[in-house]
């Protein structure tokens, strides 16, 4: 769900790549045992201020968190449906880090959307072909453009590359002369270490999508440190290279030249300025404090002590 808490974002051209945001320690209701729960990151370590770039290739929940409460929980909700997620999400801030279950097919379908800007129904069978080439039955369905803006497409799909060429991303290791395919994704990991996902895809309408969940179905854990980078993207690796190896699909599309070349810059310097982001990084240290109440009604959070 991380990427479409992103996506939002960015669709309100309030954030871009470079905004820094905070990755701190952040609590939210935990309404069942009427406490606080503190939302902690992986790697148990926090950051402070970081570019929103960073928190995406790492994976930081703490600024999800924080993200969604920027924005309001109704645009991630909104956003997802352009998406074409059907699922009925819960309007809880911690939906932002996956607490309201998605299925896989939704899932890839909204990765699909954000690599390729269009919106069309999962199917298995395009088209039925006669002997005569004839075509029997076809399943073609209606494509259309995305609800979304094209610069907030173009910052997820450069932010979600990101995940795999910066090299503290969760998926850095795709950026690799053994894996020649240029793809954009992201990893997954549940509570407890119950489902390691990941979610991949070359870029643009010629581009494929391919979603990797790997769980017991006794939803027990898989064991400790057994996350989406670990298990997933293994077979999502061993997977695109048959695929394009064997052209099963044509050539492996290539990603604009400026979205490559804002990450080589950002490697290069640290940061990619724009007159746009110049604007958003005038306007960071007035940052809303932590302390603040959610937008559209939701929970309240708080800093940790």
């Amino acid at each position: 769900m991380k990427p479409m808490v992103y996506l939002a974002a960015f669709h309100q051209r309030d954030f871009n790549l470079e905004t820094m945001v905070p990755d701190e320690p952040i609590g939210v209701p935990d309404k069942d045992k009427q406490s606080t729960k503190w939302i902690s990151n992986y790697d148990q370590q926090f950051r402070g201020m970081i570019p929103l770039r960073e928190a995406l290739a790492e994976s930081r929940n703490a600024v999800a968190i924080w993200l969604t409460d920027q924005i309001g929980i109704g645009s991630l909700l909104g956003t997802s449906r352009s998406l074409g997620v059907k699922t009925r999400l819960q309007p809880y801030i911690t939906t932002a880090l996956g607490a309201s279950e998605v299925n896989l097919l939704e899932l890839a379908n909204a990765y699909r959307t954000m690599a390729s800007g269009i919106l069309a129904e999962p199917h298995v069978i395009r088209k039925v072909l006669r002997d005569s080439g004839e075509v029997a039955i076809s399943n073609a369905t209606r494509r259309s453009p995305v609800d979304v803006n094209n610069s907030a497409l173009a910052l997820i799909q450069e932010g979600l590359r990101g995940v795999v060429r910066i090299p503290t991303g969760t998926a850095h290791a795709l950026d690799s002369s053994v894996f020649p395919i240029a793809v954009m994704g992201k990893t997954g990991t549940t509570n407890e270490f119950r489902d390691a996902l990941f979610v991949g895809s070359t870029y643009g309408p010629e581009g494929i999508t391919v979603a990797v969940r790997l769980g017991f179905d006794d939803n027990r854990s898989l064991g400790p440190k057994e996350t989406g980078g670990r298990l997933a993207l293994p077979v999502f690796k061993d997977l695109m290279l048959r695929v394009y190896r064997e052209k099963l699909l044509g050539p492996v599309p290539t990603f604009p030249v400026q979205i490559e070349q804002n990450i080589n810059d950002y490697l290069a310097g640290g940061s990619v300025v724009t007159a746009e982001s110049l604007s958003a990084l005038n306007t960071s240290d007035q940052l809303p404090p932590l302390s603040a109440r959610f937008k559209d009604g939701g929970e309240g959070f708080q800093r940790q002590p």
